[in-house]
């Protein structure tokens, strides 16, 4: 029988693992004693998905070594600026044959590395084909609370993409599998991005025609920065990409787009940040983001623009009419 381990407790890691326990013997991974122990016997997560009952067969534990024993799928779920941390932590307790899931969206600082390339590293004798994404539309209190969505697991060996959708497969929840780990992997990375600038729209007043263009202009940026990388462009359009972005764009639950309309209001990044109890890792992906088109020679334009507002203290408002005045060009020169 599949045993899961999920490392990691905040709301996406939790609503995962409430899903998972009803296919397979599932362990929830809390850093905190305290947190593993209401999870575990009262069947709740107050600090992150308040009000949402989980299930009886849901186990939770603070001690790394218990929830990886025995697990056949590992699936981590820790903010991306601590997950080589926590990988250390798990890597003598993980067997060599387990599928690894990462749902982590963002862009280790410094290296610019993917998190299955963090995860490849740390598990250096891990099979690649083996290490794979979860990813896609999905807002952590939507999915706990049973609302219908769908979901892709990327990973590159196709017998265990087969068994992994069996895993995270529920009645309310649709997985799709797909090859490419590279574009599932970065699209749910740069979304979170465009999401704080869809914000500092919301923040500044613009309605939904802004909104609208500035989807899908980040998803040209998105997909030229994702191609670049090696994703395969149809990847883009799908659930990872154009599906990711309108969720995490327009829903007033995400995390970065909360960021960006606090931004647009004219409040001070750090305010916002330091009152935050989730991690919104668009603020620090912003800058690998950046880095890395440099070194492709990638336009991103928004994400530009992001990062100025983020980093360099920029006025959102002062910057739109450099924004609007680029240079025109044809549509179809953004998607190439």
């Amino acid at each position: 029988m599949t045993r899961v381990a999920v490392i990691g407790a905040g709301s996406w890691g939790t609503a995962v693992a409430a899903i998972v326990s009803q296919n397979a013997p599932t362990t929830l991974w809390a850093r905190r004693e305290q947190l593993a122990a209401g999870i575990d016997t009262e069947h709740r997560n107050p600090d992150y998905l308040p009000g949402i009952e989980l299930p009886a067969e849901l186990r939770a534990t603070a001690d790394v070594a218990v929830a990886c024993e025995g697990a056949d799928v590992v699936v981590f779920a820790v903010p991306s600026h601590g997950l080589r941390a926590v990988l250390a932590e798990a890597r003598p307790h993980v067997a060599p044959g387990a599928a690894i899931v990462s749902l982590v969206k963002g862009i280790e600082q410094g290296t610019l590395r993917r998190m299955t390339e963090v995860i490849a590293e740390v598990l250096v004798d891990h099979d690649r084909d083996h290490i794979g994404v979860l990813t896609g539309p999905n807002l952590a209190r939507e999915v706990a609370s049973g609302q219908p969505t769908a979901s892709v697991v990327a990973i590159a060996d196709a017998t265990v993409a087969d068994a992994l959708q069996r895993v995270f497969f529920a009645p309310t929840l649709r997985v799709y599998t797909n090859p490419d780990v590279v574009g599932c992997e970065m699209a749910g990375a740069l979304k979170n991005v465009l999401a704080i600038g869809a914000g500092i729209a919301d923040g500044l007043g613009y309605g939904d025609n802004t909104k609208a263009a500035l989807i899908t202009r980040g998803l040209a940026e998105l997909a030229r920065l994702g191609v670049a990388l090696g994703g395969e462009p149809l990847t883009f359009a799908g659930l990872a990409g154009m599906g990711d972005l309108i969720a995490t764009c327009a829903s007033p639950q995400s995390r970065n787009r909360h960021v960006g309309v606090e931004i647009g209001r004219g409040r001070a990044l750090d305010d916002v940040v330091s009152e935050m109890n989730m991690v919104a890792e668009g603020v620090k992906t912003t800058a690998a983001v950046l880095e890395l088109a440099e070194q492709l020679g990638v336009e991103m334009p928004l994400a530009a623009f992001v990062g100025r507002v983020l980093y360099d203290g920029a006025r959102p408002a002062e910057l739109i009419p450099e924004l609007m005045m680029r240079k025109a060009k044809p549509e179809l020169h953004g998607m190439k």
